[in-house]
C-alpha cells in the first residue's frame, strides 16, 4: 500500500489522500480568495469522504464531473451536509444566477463543478453507519465515530496485508452536541490529523460557564450579545449550551438549515432529545428575514448565534456593525481565528473589515475556545494506543514539529509534505 497526499500536508485545508492511486480519502478546499484544491489530476475509483466540513469535503461534487462516476462513501449527515455545501458554494460565487441548464460557473472565480454535479452526486452515493464494513475499490473499509460533527469519521482502510487508520478531524472530549471518540481499532498506520498539537485547552465546563456568564451579564445590562459561529456543529453547540445555561438566543445564517439536517439524522447525536430541547428554546430565522429585521433583532437584549465564524461574510456582517458602537454590547468569538480574516483581525486590533467597511469595534470582544478538535491531551492519548504503529502527521500548522515530538518520545512519527507519495 502507498498513500499520497494531496492537500491537508504541513497546512490546515484541502485535505485529500489517495490510496494506491485508487481509493480517495477526502476532497477539500482551502478556502481563500481564490480558494485552493488538492494538487494533482485524480480519477479514483472510489471515495471515502470522512465528515462534511468543506476542508474535507468542499470539493467532492467535482469528482463527478464528465463520465466520472466513482461511488462515494460517507454518513448520511456527511452526505447531507456535502451536498448542502456544495450548494452554498455555488450561490457565493453567484453560479446560481446561471442558466436553468446549471451549467453556468460566475462568481469572481471558476468553481470546479456545477449545480449538474451537486445533483449528480445523488447517484454515486453510498451510505453507512458506524462498525459496518464495506468495500470500496477492494479494500475492506469501516467508519467509526470522530466525535467531532455528527457523521464524523475515522477511516479504517485494509487491504489483507496493512491496515491503515485516516483520523481526519477528531475530538476525544465530550461536547453537548456528541461524545468524544472512543474508537482505537487495530491499525499499523495512522495519519492524524495535528490542528491543535501545541494548545492545552481548558476543560468544556469552564469555557461554557464563562461564555454562559458574559453573555447573561451582557443581555441582563440591556445589551446584545453576537456570538459569530460555524454553521456546522459549533451553531448547533451553541444553541444547545444557551438552553442548559437558560439564556435565550436567535439562531439566523446556514446554522438553521444544518439544524434541520442534523434533525433527520438525530442517531447520529449525542442526546437526541436535548438537541430538539433546545431546539425548541431557540428562535430560528428564516432565508426570508430581511437586514432590517435583524437590525431590529440587534436591539433587543439577547444573544444571537450567527454565521459566519470567523466574521467572513453571512448575517453577522448585520449584527456586528449593528453593535459595534457600544462597550455596552458584546462580540463572543467562539472558534478558532485564522489569519487574515476579519475575526483574526478584529480579536488583535479591534477593528476588521465588516460589511464592506472597516469599522472600529467598541463592543466587548471576547474569545471563547468551543473547538471541536482534540487538543494536545486529546492528540496524544489517543496516539498513546499506536504506538507501535507508524504514525503520519498532517492536517496542521506545525506537522513537522509535532512528528519531531513524537520522535523523541518513542514513536515512528513523520510528517509528509504535500504532493509527496509514502510507501507503507
Amino acid at each position: 500500500m502507498d498513500v499520497r497526499f494531496l492537500g491537508g500536508a504541513r497546512e490546515v485545508g484541502r485535505s485529500a489522500i489517495l490510496v494506491d492511486d485508487s481509493l480517495l480519502l477526502d476532497y477539500g478546499v482551502k478556502p481563500g480568495t481564490p480558494p485552493r484544491y488538492p494538487v494533482g489530476d485524480v480519477d479514483p475509483d472510489a471515495v471515502v469522504v470522512s465528515h462534511g466540513h468543506l476542508d474535507h469535503a468542499g470539493a467532492v461534487p467535482a469528482l463527478v464531473a464528465g463520465d466520472r462516476r466513482p461511488p462515494v462513501h460517507w454518513t448520511p449527515p456527511t452526505r447531507d451536509l456535502t451536498r448542502l455545501l456544495a450548494k452554498d458554494t455555488l450561490k457565493l460565487q453567484g453560479a446560481s444566477r446561471g442558466p436553468g441548464t446549471g451549467n453556468a460557473r460566475g462568481g469572481r472565480y471558476d468553481c470546479p463543478f456545477t449545480r449538474a454535479e451537486v445533483a449528480r452526486l445523488g447517484e454515486v452515493s453510498e451510505p453507512h453507519g458506524y462498525g459496518e464494513p464495506f468495500d470500496a475499490a477492494g479494500y475492506e473499509v469501516t467508519l467509526f465515530d470522530a466525535g467531532h460533527i455528527p457523521g464524523s469519521a475515522h477511516v479504517l482502510v485494509d487491504d489483507g496485508d496493512t491496515r491503515l487508520l485516516y483520523t481526519a478531524d477528531f475530538n476525544t472530549e465530550d461536547q453537548r452536541l456528541l461524545s468524544g471518540t472512543t474508537a482505537r481499532p487495530d491499525a499499523d498506520v495512522v495519519i492524524t490529523e495535528s490542528t491543535y498539537a501545541d494548545v492545552a485547552r481548558e476543560d468544556r465546563a469552564s469555557i461554557e460557564d464563562r461564555f454562559a456568564t458574559a453573555v447573561r451579564e451582557t443581555v441582563r445590562g440591556g445589551g446584545t450579545a453576537v456570538v459569530p459561529a460555524f454553521a456546522i456543529g459549533r451553531t448547533q453547540e451553541l444553541a444547545m449550551v444557551c438552553h442548559a445555561h437558560d439564556v435565550d438566543c436567535y439562531v439566523d445564517g446556514m446554522g438553521v438549515a444544518v439544524t434541520e439536517r442534523f434533525r433527520r439524522t438525530s442517531e447520529f447525536l449525542r442526546d437526541p432529545d436535548a438537541f430538539l430541547r433546545a431546539c425548541g428554546h431557540a428562535r430560528f430565522l428564516d432565508a426570508s428575514t430581511r437586514d432590517g429585521q435583524r437590525r431590529r433583532i440587534a436591539d433587543e437584549p439577547t444573544a444571537i448565534v450567527t454565521t459566519a465564524g470567523m466574521l467572513s461574510g453571512g448575517p453577522a456582517m448585520t449584527y456586528v456593525p449593528a453593535v459595534a458602537g457600544n462597550p455596552q454590547h458584546l462580540v463572543a468569538l467562539t472558534g478558532y481565528q485564522v489569519a487574515g480574516t476579519p475575526g483574526r483581525e478584529l480579536l488583535e486590533t479591534g477593528s476588521a473589515e465588516l460589511g464592506g467597511r472597516h469599522r472600529r469595534v467598541a463592543a466587548r470582544v471576547r474569545e471563547f475556545d468551543f473547538s471541536a478538535h482534540a487538543d494536545r491531551d486529546g492528540l496524544l492519548g489517543f496516539l498513546e494506543d499506536y504506538r507501535g504503529s507508524r504514525v503520519l502527521v498532517d492536517h496542521g500548522d506545525r506537522c513537522a514539529d509535532f512528528a519531531a515530538e513524537l520522535r523523541a518520545d518513542g514513536f515512528d512519527a513523520s510528517a509528509p509534505e504535500r504532493g509527496e507519495r509514502v510507501a507503507l
